[in-house]
């Protein structure tokens, strides 16, 4: 059941991440985009190739993440959580690293990392 829980959450974790990488890396200059990374059309234009290497990171998050869940499902529960521990852990530190680094973005480090932590206690209890 804990395997089951934690997967539900590592997809929904995969989920976010996905959304952030089209935000980042196909719609970063759009307005709705620039609103919510409160920035302008000029730093949003600058700012353009590192946000589109960084929405790719997070893609890449989420794919490990389902992977994972996929291979835990098809019957190889030990390396399907090793890989949804791999990326989901990497989506709670990345959301630590924003906290810490900007205190004004605690409410994107908590939409970042609340499912990746569920996922990340659910599945570690699942292996103990």
């Amino acid at each position: 059941m804990l395997l089951i829980l934690g997967s539900v959450f590592a997809g929904l974790a995969a989920l976010i991440h996905v959304y952030i990488f089209v935000l980042e890396s196909v719609r970063w200059t759009h307005p709705s985009t620039r609103r919510v990374f409160g920035t302008t059309a000029e730093a949003a234009e600058v700012t353009r190739p590192l946000a589109f290497n960084q929405g790719f990171y997070n893609l890449f998050l989420a794919i490990l993440a389902v992977i994972g869940i996929v291979i835990a499902l098809a019957g190889s529960a030990g390396v399907g959580i090793a890989l949804m521990l791999a990326g989901t852990g990497s989506m709670l530190a990345a959301a630590l690293v924003l906290i810490l680094s900007d205190r004004g973005k605690a409410r994107a480090a908590a939409v970042q990392g609340l499912f990746p932590l569920i996922a990340v206690v659910l599945l570690v209890v699942a292996l103990i």
